[in-house]
């Protein structure tokens, strides 16, 4: 057993020796699975972290809105905000203005573009509060065909998928941007987390 032991540590100075030569930093061992340099917040790492600063912010917002679209597509059009406002309450969105705000996008395009809804649907949108507005169209148009709150939560879904789209590309343009500059993404994401004390 203490043959075992002395193995393994042997081992891990050796896998540290060679961390050291191929990034010249120390490494202290925490556990097998957590490694964190001793000079994470050293004032060159400070540098090399800037650089992440950007995708960082993306890929904090990109996190986000996934898990704000999860939340969409698991609750009920009514109980979207109260969820979403359950889940996230440090946020500072105001979620029932942005989901008729996702509505109203949604309608100004069959109005005005696709022209398959009357005008006066996207009026009434626009003067009834979210929570409201499926059982106003309902009321409005009783013989409608189609399904107000399915269609909905599609626009609602769509934007956040959009939103979604949009940081995955900012996110790869400044991974792009790096790449070009001779630098490598992923050691200075890996430096970025390090020097902020964030573990993957």
């Amino acid at each position: 057993m203490a043959e075992k032991d002395e193995s393994q540590t042997r081992l891990m100075e050796l896998q540290m020796k060679a961390l050291k030569e191929e990034h010249g930093v120390e490494v202290e061992v925490t556990s097998d699975k957590n490694r964190i340099p001793k000079n994470a917040r050293s004032a060159n790492n400070a540098k090399i972290a800037k650089l992440y600063e950007d995708a960082a912010e993306y890929e904090e917002e990109l996190k986000c809105f996934e898990e704000e679209l999860e939340v969409i597509k698991t609750h009920t059009l009514k109980k979207i905000p109260a969820a979403l406002m359950q889940k996230f309450p440090d946020s500072e969105s105001n979620y029932e203005k942005e989901l008729k705000a996702a509505v109203t996008a949604a309608w100004v395009q069959h109005v005005e573009v696709n022209k398959t809804h009357p005008k006066e649907q996207l009026d009434l949108i626009q003067e009834t509060d979210f929570p409201h507005i499926a059982d106003a169209l309902k009321a409005a148009y009783p013989g409608y065909a189609g399904d107000f709150e399915a269609e909905m939560k599609t626009s609602i879904i769509q934007r956040w998928e959009m939103f979604i789209s949009i940081k995955d590309e900012h996110i790869k343009d400044e991974r792009a941007d790096m790449k070009l500059r001779g630098m490598k993404p992923d050691h200075i994401r890996k430096v970025y987390r390090n020097y902020h004390g964030l573990l993957d």
